[in-house]
């Protein structure tokens, strides 16, 4: 079954207290070179049958009215390529 996928990250105006704590937390840890890290959510939607246009405009409402809040967030929907029955 296809797998539709939503990526929802902070806005770039909006500060990301998570963010900035793995990215303190790296250089602890012996990574180095890293300037930013922001945190954000991925949905995975399964749906049934074809993803059409109707399917994604329907994913589409569903991220703006419940996965994010649109106010300090964007999100991107995409579908999920496969490789073998795994989501990349």
């Amino acid at each position: 079954m296809p797998v539709v996928v939503v990526d929802v990250m902070p806005k770039p105006e909006i500060l990301d207290p998570q963010g900035k704590a793995v990215q303190g937390a790296l250089p602890r840890l012996g990574f180095s070179g890293v300037t930013d890290v922001r945190q954000g959510k991925r949905f995975e939607i399964t749906v049934e049958g074809e993803v059409t246009d109707a399917v994604l405009e329907q994913v589409h409402q569903m991220a703006e009215t419940l996965l994010s809040n649109p106010v300090i967030e964007n999100f991107t929907v995409r579908v999920a390529a496969s490789d073998a029955g795994t989501v990349a």
